[in-house]
């Protein structure tokens, strides 16, 4: 049912400093922009990162927009302290401190500077299934 990650979306109140901070984050600019949106392409599955600006919701009239946090989505990383230490270097601020889950399983959360928490993770499963790939 559920076959991975596709997108995750964050809701962000500067659009174009959001687009900045990631285009350096990620290395790479967006592979897609529309008003209000952009959309990097990130991973070894291309997985999506979309940015929307916050003023777009307002504007659909039916979304609550008090803040722009979202939920936590996990990224496969290979090591977790040094992405969270070049994540906090570019502005990010703690969520989570890096901890275990178990055995073959590390992560830790920041929060972006607009409000969304970033998860990344160590995850063995993660590694099985892209050497399943070839």
């Amino acid at each position: 049912m559920l076959r991975g990650l596709t997108t995750a979306r964050f809701h962000v109140g500067d659009l174009d400093a959001a687009k900045r901070w990631y285009t350096e984050l990620l290395g790479v600019e967006p592979y897609f922009e529309r008003p209000g949106y952009a959309e990097f392409r990130i991973g070894d599955y291309q997985h999506e990162l979309g940015l929307m600006d916050s003023a777009y919701l307002r504007d659909l009239g039916d979304h609550d927009t008090a803040g722009t946090g979202g939920p936590i989505v996990y990224w496969a990383v290979d090591d977790v302290r040094a992405v969270v230490a070049r994540l906090l270097s570019l502005g990010a601020r703690e969520h989570e401190p890096v901890r275990e889950f178990g055995e073959g399983f590390v992560a830790g959360c920041v929060t972006d500077p607009f409000g969304n928490v970033l998860g990344v993770m160590e995850n063995s499963h993660y590694l099985e299934v892209l050497a399943s790939r070839g």
